[in-house]
């Protein structure tokens, strides 16, 4: 097993205090892209978590970027099986695992988005914590190709040769045709256009960028703010049993027009909750506001 060696954590000495109830523990990060660089420096320090991957784990087999194996169940259930490979690999109780998903953006259209979900599976306590976050700025593109196009406008858009990029046949049967993954040289990736396009059927080659962790420093970067959320929320104790990872659930909707006072479909509450009992809370809306635009109720602007 890999281990990142921490430095001296204050934390550590307050082990089974309740305020920080991760210090000192250890934890498996189940992952094949060197997701450890970026999330356990950053648990190790705010939480005294010692965090390790774990060697000879296939979590692709739980799903590919590239889509040869399709990933089953939602993005949670995958990061959770995920986290579970690690912590059947080491022994440990803990395990942490990462998944993300990239697309068109989920709020805003016509503009690349991503979500990323990451996860902490506690067995010593019987929780699964969760926390996400919507990427606004990922580095991720594609493109069109035959051999020969300048391809010089296109490299700089993708972020090439800081972020690796993939090729594949633009189009053909059932996925068929080698996929040529972490390309950063421009020889080797020159060759794998003209290898995938005469292997299209319309004789095209496909160039994505390469979003595993380990080949996209922007990605990488994504999930060292993800892992401070999930820190955050994992210091956060329940006020009602104490538990860790207490944090938002869900949101409520029905903020009331300005005008008539209609319930509107904009978030009136977010709902913060625990993962071990059943309390509840609503809190109030991070901006302040308390009323919605009338162009949002269905009264005043049918």
């Amino acid at each position: 097993m890999k281990t990142l060696v921490p430095e001296p954590v204050a934390l550590a000495a307050a082990a089974g205090h309740r305020s920080a109830p991760y210090a000192g523990g250890k934890a498996v990060l189940a992952t094949m892209h060197g997701k450890e660089e970026a999330i356990a420096p950053i648990l190790r320090d705010r939480l005294g978590l010692i965090v390790s991957s774990a060697p000879d784990i296939d979590t692709d087999a739980l799903g590919t970027f590239t889509g040869e194996i399709p990933r089953a169940g939602t993005i949670r259930e995958a990061a959770i099986a995920k986290a579970r490979l690690g912590m059947e690999a080491t022994g440990l109780p803990i395990g942490l695992a990462s998944e993300g998903s990239y697309g068109p953006h989920p709020q805003i259209p016509f503009i690349p988005g991503g979500v990323e979900l990451m996860v902490l599976v506690d067995d010593t306590r019987a929780i699964v914590v969760s926390e996400h976050l919507i990427d606004d700025a990922p580095a991720f593109g594609h493109a069109y190709v035959v051999a020969g196009d300048e391809l010089t406008p296109i490299l700089d858009r993708l972020a090439f040769p800081g972020h690796a990029l993939i090729v594949r046949p633009a189009e053909s049967d059932n996925g068929a045709g080698h996929i040529h993954k972490g390309l950063r040289d421009r020889t080797a990736l020159e060759h794998a256009i003209m290898s995938a396009q005469a292997q299209s059927k319309d004789g095209r080659a496909l160039i994505q960028t390469d979003m595993r962790a380990h080949m996209n420093p922007t990605r990488m970067a994504t999930l060292g703010r993800l892992a401070s959320a999930l820190a955050e929320r994992l210091s956060t104790l329940c006020p009602a049993c104490g538990m860790p990872g207490y944090g938002q659930v869900d949101v409520e909707i029905g903020l009331p027009c300005d005008w008539c006072g209609t319930p509107s479909l904009m978030v009136r509450h977010h709902v913060f909750g625990c993962v071990a009992c059943p309390h509840r809370e609503n809190r109030p809306r991070g901006d302040g506001l308390t009323k919605a635009d009338p162009g949002h109720c269905p009264l005043c602007n049918p």
